[in-house]
């Protein structure tokens, strides 16, 4: 088992024990131990980017990156709680050297905590990816540098037969508490009640390892939500969990996500602008090919993509 599975695995069951609750904040700002060395070459500071940094970042030499600790393989938060691996900290690694800054990264517990700490200005931002919906644009901007799509994990062999969301009726679905899967999942439910049909019981969760654990434990019939951290974890089932729905809409349009930072933030170009040059010079895609997230690639960072 590879060192990413096991501090994966090692969270969740930790995250178990704890009544599936991350700590409030994982002590304090945590560097990043992730540095793409063997995988992707140092980057050289862009003087320009880094001039239009806010006084205050270049004053302090960092930024702040706020996340969950449980999006894997784009955030896997260290079991010792002062280390973050995946595709988002080799990116905020390769981008901090960019904009010649440190990115130091937080662990709060779940995305409204996340995104009203970048609302107060308590984070700088997140480097992510979160999903960008026109509704969350009103309070954010979002830097996009994933496509993604949204399935279901379900035990091997598909036995409740998910082909799509419109196969949800009367069934227990697990999902991330105040993500857009979760707000899918229960208008699928009201749905499922105007047909005459049983209503979908949707248990809601904080975290990915305990959504997933739901299902593995047959607490839960499927997992519904993005393809890239569900293939992560289907990879490290040991056989008992496959990927349903595939190739679906499932209740969504182009489905993009991204850096979120302030609305009208001055770190939003500068943020768009370093990532855009990660992806010209290669970098992006080494590290997204690294973590298995090749399909999720973009051409080209965008702003607000969500409704475009």
């Amino acid at each position: 088992m590879s060192k990413y599975a096991t501090a994966a695995l090692l969270g969740a069951a930790l995250l178990v024990a704890g009544c599936g609750a991350n700590p409030e904040e994982a002590q304090g700002a945590l560097s990043s131990q992730s540095a793409p060395s063997g995988t992707v070459a140092a980057q050289g500071k862009d003087q320009a980017l880094y001039d239009r940094l806010p006084d205050k970042v270049k004053t302090a030499g960092k930024l702040v990156s706020v996340n969950n600790g449980s999006f894997p393989p784009y955030e896997i938060a260290g079991a010792d709680g002062k280390s973050m691996t995946g595709a988002a900290a080799d990116l905020s690694e390769a981008l901090g050297q960019v904009l010649g800054v440190k990115i130091e990264h937080v662990t709060v517990d779940g995305l409204p905590s996340q995104l009203t700490g970048i609302a107060s200005g308590r984070y700088d931002l997140a480097i992510g990816p979160v999903g960008d919906f026109p509704d969350r644009q009103k309070s954010n901007d979002f830097v996009d540098w994933v496509k993604e799509f949204v399935v279901f994990a379900v035990p091997k062999g598909n036995p409740k037969k998910i082909n799509s969301v419109a196969d949800t009726c009367g069934l227990k679905i697990s999902v991330m508490a105040g993500g857009s899967a979760e707000a899918v999942i229960k208008n699928q439910s009201e749905t499922c009640a105007k047909d005459g049909k049983p209503k979908i019981t949707v248990q809601s969760y904080k975290d990915q390892p305990t959504s997933v654990l739901a299902v593995s434990s047959g607490r839960a019939d499927a997992f519904f939500s993005s393809q890239a951290p569900l293939t992560y974890f289907v990879s490290q089932s040991g056989g008992k969990l496959e990927l349903a729905g595939k190739g679906q809409s499932n209740g969504f349009d182009d489905l993009f996500q991204g850096a979120v930072v302030g609305k009208d933030s001055p770190l939003r170009d500068v943020v768009k602008d370093g990532i855009q040059k990660l992806i010209d010079n290669g970098a992006y895609a080494k590290i997204m090919d690294k973590w298995g997230t090749s399909d999720n690639k973009l051409d080209k960072a965008g702003v607000n993509l969500a409704g475009s």
